[in-house]
């Protein structure tokens, strides 16, 4: 038995991973740690702090944690270069834009998490659409065609 990793069979197996997609990958990652953290920090308030609605906190910071799979799901998608991943973490980066710009718009510290969030999610996306990342991921254009 070899301990190499299986190739994907909707990737070339003989080219090695871009750096783009690498990068992609490490973004989701950091979004989706930072959801998790975000959740467990919101649950653990609801339980041992004293918050307005007790039910409210920890059903918040249970959908935070929930949540935060979707792109670290995405990430190990796109570090094994299945092709199925990259859907999953544009739907996360799009999703993560209107969240940056509710935080640009409040008046607080949350600014500062706005404008890391916006740079992040836009930067992730142009990773992903970027031609290299679909040819590494073998995703093919209309048609069946192989994108350039």
């Amino acid at each position: 038995m070899s301990r190499e990793p299986n190739p994907s069979p909707d990737a070339p197996a003989a080219d090695p991973r871009p750096g783009r997609l690498t990068a992609a990958a490490a973004l989701l990652a950091l979004e989706g740690l930072a959801l998790a953290a975000g959740g467990v920090y919101v649950l653990v308030l609801g339980l041992a702090g004293d918050p307005d609605d007790r039910q409210q906190a920890v059903t918040g910071g249970v959908t935070l944690i929930v949540l935060a799979l979707l792109p670290l799901l995405a990430a190990r998608g796109l570090l094994l270069r299945r092709g199925w991943s990259r859907g999953p973490a544009v739907v996360t980066q799009i999703m993560a834009l209107p969240v940056a710009y509710n935080l640009l718009r409040a008046d607080s510290l949350a600014i500062p998490g706005g404008i890391v969030l916006a740079v992040v999610a836009v930067t992730a996306l142009v990773l992903l659409v970027n031609p290299a990342t679909t040819r590494a991921l073998g995703i093919q254009g209309p048609g069946g065609v192989r994108e350039k």
